[in-house]
């Protein structure tokens, strides 16, 4: 694999901080994102901050079509270099955050990215809250969010069960942040997101995330307490609705399953 440092001379400039460029340079790590990410010669990819193409030409070879979104101008030109005469890649230039091309995948389609840090949450809800959502995301993001995400009662979390009441997250594989230049300060993971809004719970949204919300107000305290005080309602109600689903009157945000909270929603008038 070429080293981006070996671009970066010939161009003359140096990854941006403030876009968290940090590009990956282990071959085995590259192979186990396509491996992860299961691709058959029909599969539309969109990839997310393709930099150098190292990952794109990767993907290029197994899938049918490959969208890679771009911020960053100067990247575009090195991109094109790098990944030469494709023809099933297509280079858009734009914030993936800021504008909306997902309207131009048509069919289903995976995503598949080496994301920077710092739009991690923001680019998983935007997909699984998308009127038109992957089968399948998988990125290489921090390790500790990664560990967050698909974290278990008794340690969930507000991000854990924003992720999780629409599909099934998996760890793949850690990844030492010495497989990266310029190197991050911290380790990596392999994160494959499957079974994307195939199961939904029969639930309003919009009731679900605002008691969830309320829950985690002050995630170190019971759960009585924050949904009394968010929900604005008596403890004395919220006290028997615990009780009617078999919760513990001391249980804190992070004891309940995704599946917890669906019940303890139903049972909130």
């Amino acid at each position: 694999m070429e080293l981006p440092k070996k671009f970066f001379r010939k161009y003359n400039f140096r990854p941006l901080k403030y876009l968290g460029q940090n590009f990956l340079i282990d071959k085995n790590v590259l192979q186990k994102i396509i491996q992860a990410a299961d691709l058959k010669k029909d599969d539309i990819v969109l990839e997310i901050g393709p930099g150098l193409g190292i990952l794109t030409k990767e993907l290029a070879e197994k899938a049918g079509k490959v969208i890679a979104v771009e911020k960053d101008k100067r990247m575009i030109e090195i991109l094109k270099e790098n990944i030469g005469d494709v023809e099933n890649v297509r280079v858009v230039k734009n914030d993936i955050l800021k504008t909306n091309h997902l309207p131009l995948i048509t069919n289903h389609y995976k995503v598949v990215a080496n994301i920077p840090y710092y739009i991690t949450s923001p680019i998983i809800r935007m997909f699984l809250e998308s009127k038109n959502p992957p089968k399948q995301i998988v990125l290489l993001i921090q390790k500790e969010v990664a560990q967050r995400i698909c974290a278990q009662p008794p340690k969930m979390n507000l991000l854990a069960v924003s992720v999780q009441f629409y599909a099934e997250p998996k760890i793949i594989n850690y990844v030492s942040q010495k497989s990266f230049w310029p190197r991050p300060k911290v380790d990596s993971a392999i994160i494959k997101i499957s079974q994307i809004c195939t199961n939904l719970p029969q639930i309003s949204r919009i009731r679900f995330f605002k008691t969830v919300k309320a829950g985690f107000s002050a995630p170190r305290k019971q759960l009585i307490n924050n949904l009394s005080k968010g929900l604005k309602k008596n403890k004395a109600e919220i006290k028997k609705i615990l009780l009617d689903c078999g919760f513990n009157l001391k249980a804190r945000p992070g004891d309940l399953s995704v599946e917890d909270w669906v019940e303890l929603v139903t049972k909130i008038k």
